[in-house]
């Protein structure tokens, strides 16, 4: 847990990283509901459904987009891919997609996009394989010609179960088959067995092992994937540029959100039953990722790098380009 580090972090320190002031633009697409205001009012956000969006629920249950003059709906997601249609052509507005996701997308060129908030970073126990009570598989080693359920095939599983492959001696591009699951299919797949293993976040690690008796066959959030960063919040980049007004409105509501799951837990464990299927006396005792309260180049540059390494990349990719910049003025 690092809750404890990130509720030093001052609210005005906050404001100042995540918060622009934003510059009105008459350029600004305005929904029926905001035509007054020169903005777009009504927004939908694609979610995961998972720990990582505790912080939207939070701003959405509290009423911090409505003081935003924002009408926000949410859509749970498998991951971006599966909504770049919707992005593409601003049905969706924005997204909270894993930084691998994203990454390769905007490698492909499918989209382009731009990082407007951190959301989610790794921590000790809740992200990991998990396998059956009775599974034959009892190490990494074991794993070598198995089928692995993960939630999006060039995503953060993959990214972090690859170097912890390699360290045991298994080839994942050769020894390894990746299953695309739907994290709402995880537990199911998994006693089902109709994959071997499966690569869980909490608060779903926590609930296979409560209602199928499973174990955690490796923590990929340990040794060279130790804190990495996991998952943010997205727009295109032609959504930014003609809603700077929105994105500022959104980003103060988000900040307040995000300093609340940083420093306060239960506020956290509280909110979780209310958009996924795990009850609330699981939610209070999971394994929490930290919520980083800015939004930091450097530490997203990690997951690139180590995509490139990992050959989910073919180059380099300059992360600071693909942070939104605060207008000035």
């Amino acid at each position: 847990m690092r809750f404890g580090a990130l509720g030093r972090t001052a609210l005005l320190g906050l404001v100042a990283t995540l918060v622009i002031t934003g510059c009105s633009s008459s350029g600004d697409p305005a929904s029926t509901s905001g035509a007054a205001s020169g903005m777009k009012t009504d927004l939908l956000i694609g979610q995961y459904p998972g720990a990582d969006s505790a912080p939207l629920f939070i701003a959405m249950e509290r009423g911090f987009f409505k003081e935003e003059g924002l009408n926000v709906k949410q859509e749970p997601i498998q991951a971006p891919q599966a909504v770049l249609p919707k992005l593409s052509n601003g049905t969706m507005d924005v997204v909270l997609g894993s930084y691998a996701t994203i990454l390769t997308i905007q490698e492909a060129g499918t989209e382009k996009f731009k990082y407007i908030a951190d959301s989610y970073q790794g921590a000790a126990g809740a992200f990991g394989i998990m396998v059956k009570k009775d599974s034959p598989i009892k190490d990494v080693v074991g794993l070598k010609g198995k089928k692995i359920g993960v939630n999006a095939l060039a995503g953060l599983g993959v990214l972090t179960m690859n170097p912890h492959m390699k360290i045991a001696g298994i080839d994942p591009t050769k020894d390894i088959k990746y299953v695309e699951v739907p994290t709402t299919n995880w537990l199911s797949s998994l006693d089902k067995g109709d994959v071997d293993a499966v690569w869980m976040t909490d608060p779903y690690v926590s609930q296979a092992k409560k209602e199928l008796g499973a174990t955690m066959l490796l923590d990929t959030m340990s040794g060279p994937t130790d804190g990495l960063p996991i998952t943010g919040w997205a727009a295109t980049e032609k959504w930014v540029g003609e809603n700077p007004k929105t994105l500022a409105a959104f980003q103060r509501a988000m900040a307040k959100a995000q300093n609340i799951a940083a420093t306060d837990r239960a506020a956290v464990t509280k909110v979780l039953p209310t958009f996924t299927k795990i009850p609330a006396e699981t939610a209070a005792t999971i394994n929490l990722g930290a919520y980083p309260t800015t939004l930091s180049a450097q530490r997203i540059q990690r997951v690139a790098d180590l995509m490139l390494d990992a050959g989910m990349l073919k180059q380099k990719i300059d992360v600071n380009s693909m942070i939104y910049a605060t207008p000035q003025g």
